[in-house]
């Protein structure tokens, strides 16, 4: 109708309940975002943790990997610059009670046959390390000589003199293997014209591996004590020393026994201070290589030059001797007390120097390296046949220098059982003539008795133990 056009428009609605409201009744439609929330948290907190727990994972093999001892396939080396190297032990480090509670002779790891390694031995520069054996531990390393550096050992060799290998001397002969003066030069390992202390206690004289008998050291070692400037002049020395010519004979004069045949000419270099100054490199290069305290370096045998003439060899042998009762250490037992009748050998390691390139022949040769078993009833005649049946045999060339240890470990970080499969001789030169130069690291397997022999030779006081053993006298102790 007309009047209802201006009013509000009325719609009809249904009798019944009323329909829903679509748009406005949320809540019952709706997730609460409250459980959403909460649902998120959790959710985030649990994968940080993840996060959290991964990233300190990482931090703990990093750190223990890069700073523990476990051995790697590349161990930690000296750095090249000489102001931060990985140095040896401190002396004072070697005079402790037990191996095994501080020190540890450092062993090279030599993973696999083949396996190289990288040192560094003097700076901006780094050598290959290349294990060529495990039974026994032997190593080579290539250029650790200059041809330059070669040919002065082998100058110094020269001008020091070459004498020939020494014989055994029959019981009934009374002949004189050495003048006094050619006696006194050898003894004078740094060549000042005079005989201090410690030239006579780390004394090493024969080719052979014996030392001076425990007679001749005491005769020696009375001059030297009587003497009010401790030391031994030439003509001092001749006043001192006859008594050892004459009563001088096998196993106990100058030489002892010699049980390695061979066919050389040798003489001995003195490597420590006021030495010439590539010995003294040597020396420190030795030191590194080795990772062992530098007072056993020092207080080793002198670098020995061997030359062999065409047709020169030496048989197969050790450079160092097993353990006996009635023995001990040739460079311990002045320091030792000890009345053992017998010395022998205690060379912890060689390192052996090419200094020449051979023409033919004069391989050294390892005849039962990495051999399943050492029986010398099954190896028979390799003593002398060793360079037909050897397993490994090493072509000199010269500045290459071979590592090995003549000893096993003890468990403890300290000298074990003599490594059998370190036998080793120089094959005949059939063409040329050959140089080398031996290197021993005398270490006693008595950690106490050469700790004592270290304090003695270097002059440090000895402990209350070590002084309730020693005589007034140090000529007494033998």
């Amino acid at each position: 109708c007309a009047d209802c056009s201006d009013g509000p428009a009325l719609s009809y609605r249904p009798p019944g309940p009323p329909p829903p409201l679509l748009g406005r009744d949320c809540p019952r439609l709706q997730r609460s975002s409250v459980c959403s929330r909460a649902y998120f948290v959790v959710v985030m907190v649990f994968f940080h943790l993840y996060i959290i727990n991964i990233i300190a994972l990482l931090l703990y093999v990093h750190y223990n990997t890069g700073t523990g001892e476990a051995p790697s396939s590349e161990p930690s080396l000296p750095d090249r610059s000489p102001s931060v190297p990985i140095a040896p032990p401190a002396p004072s480090e070697l005079h402790t009670a037990s191996p095994a509670q501080s020190f540890h002779l450092t062993r090279l790891e030599g993973i696999r046959v083949g396996h190289t390694q990288t040192v560094s031995l003097i700076p901006d520069r780094t050598h290959k390390l290349r294990t060529l054996s495990l039974k026994p531990l032997l190593f080579e390393i290539q250029g650790f000589l200059s041809p330059e550096e070669c040919g002065v050992v082998m100058q110094l060799a020269q001008l020091k003199g070459l004498t020939g290998s020494p014989q055994p001397v029959p019981i009934d002969s009374q002949e004189e293997q050495l003048t006094q003066d050619e006696l006194f030069s050898l003894l004078d390992l740094n060549q000042d014209g005079l005989l201090q202390r410690e030239e006579i206690l780390g004394l090493s004289l024969s080719k052979d591996g014996s030392w001076l008998s425990s007679y001749n050291l005491r005769e020696i070692h009375m001059g030297l004590e009587r003497n009010p400037a401790g030391v031994l002049s030439l003509q001092e020395f001749r006043k001192v020393s006859g008594s050892v010519f004459r009563q001088g004979g096998p196993g106990q004069g100058l030489y002892g026994q010699n049980q390695i045949r061979q066919k050389s000419t040798q003489t001995r270099l003195y490597l420590g201070e006021g030495s010439h100054y590539l010995l003294k490199s040597i020396r420190n290069r030795v030191t590194r290589l080795t990772r062992l305290p530098s007072p056993l370096v020092d207080l080793s045998e002198p670098l020995e030059v061997v030359r062999y003439e065409q047709g020169g060899y030496s048989h197969a042998h050790h450079d160092s001797s097993p353990s006996h009762p009635d023995s001990c250490c040739a460079h311990t037992h002045l320091a030792a007390n000890s009345s053992a009748p017998n010395q022998r050998s205690c060379r912890y390691m060689t390192v052996l120097l090419f200094l020449n390139s051979v023409g033919e022949g004069g391989e050294s040769s390892f005849p039962v390296a990495d051999n399943r078993t050492y029986e010398e009833e099954a190896l028979g005649d390799l003593f002398q046949q060793y360079c037909v049946k050897g397993n490994l045999k090493i072509k000199p060339v010269a500045g290459t220098a071979l590592l090995w240890y003549n000893h096993l470990s003890d468990g403890n970080g300290w000298v074990g059982e003599l490594d059998e499969f370190s036998l080793h001789g120089d094959c005949a030169v059939t063409r040329g003539h050959k140089w080398v130069g031996n290197i021993w690291i005398n270490v006693d397997p008595d950690h106490l008795r050469q700790e004592r022999y270290q304090r003695l030779v270097s002059g440090q006081p000895l402990k209350s133990e070590d002084r309730g053993t020693q005589h007034g006298d140090l000529h007494e102790d033998l």
